[in-house]
């Protein structure tokens, strides 16, 4: 039977909403009736907040790894999930994940396996919901805005595994809060160099040769195709004592 998860709540059958809840905060408008409804909603964003802070607070230093939720075991971007998270939590380090399938379930299954903190942060979805199975420390989330912020709160550094659209929001939202120095210089390091190479060659060829972004800001990235180079040079600030959380 199909099931839901609305925060705490497990909804199943015919009780399972069409909807999301982040779907229905940014649905558009056309009733007065919002007027008395959105009010309550700050209150339930507020309660997310308070959640989250209070699960992960005391959690320690952690790494974020993004990437696709589409990736099967036994391919290579879900091998190298595995050796990522392995790596991290033998290296002290929390691996904070999505929480879904392939690639974020990779790197928590490498982290669990090793016997680190693995982290899974959810997401109330009509699809790709649920938690994966290799979790010890896991949320799901009405609001993308309040999941966004934990992965980044409670992060030293961001490893992104080959991914799609929400990967790529991710990472550049990470971008842009480094960029701006809204949050302190964490590496960011992009996994997979045939992937993401040529993301990197447009951002080179196009948005520097056009004045968008300046030439330095390219080095706010970092390509490997080694999982134990990626883990270096995600923890690299924190272990040198220069980030925190």
């Amino acid at each position: 039977m199909k099931e839901y998860r609305k925060g705490p709540v497990l909804l199943r059958g015919r009780n399972v909403p069409t909807t999301s809840t982040g779907e229905r905060l940014l649905d558009e408008q056309h009733r007065a009736d919002w007027l008395h409804g959105d009010p309550w909603r700050v209150l339930r964003i507020q309660s997310e907040f308070v959640e989250g802070f209070g699960a992960l607070a005391e959690l320690g230093p952690a790494i974020t790894v993004y990437g696709s939720a589409r990736s099967l075991p036994g391919s290579p971007d879900y091998e190298a999930g595995l050796e990522v998270g392995r790596l991290l939590a033998e290296a002290g380090y929390a691996v904070i994940t999505g929480g879904g399938p392939g690639c974020m379930e990779a790197a928590n299954k490498g982290a669990n396996d090793a016997g680190g903190t693995s982290v899974g942060l959810g997401i109330e979805l009509p699809f790709e919901q649920g938690i994966n199975d290799y979790v010890n420390l896991g949320m799901i989330f009405r609001y993308f805005f309040v999941r966004k912020t934990m992965f980044v709160k409670y992060a030293q550094g961001f490893i992104a595994l080959p991914g799609g659209f929400g990967t790529l929001d991710e990472l550049f939202e990470c971008l842009t809060l480094v960029q701006t120095r809204t949050v302190v210089r964490f590496p960011i390091v992009l996994f997979g160099e045939a992937y993401w190479g040529p993301l990197v060659g447009w951002l080179r060829d196009t948005l520097v040769a056009d004045g968008k972004i300046a030439p330095h800001d390219l080095d706010l990235l970092h390509i490997t195709d080694d999982p134990a180079t990626a883990v270096d040079l995600a923890t690299a600030r924190h272990r040198a004592g220069d980030g925190a959380g």
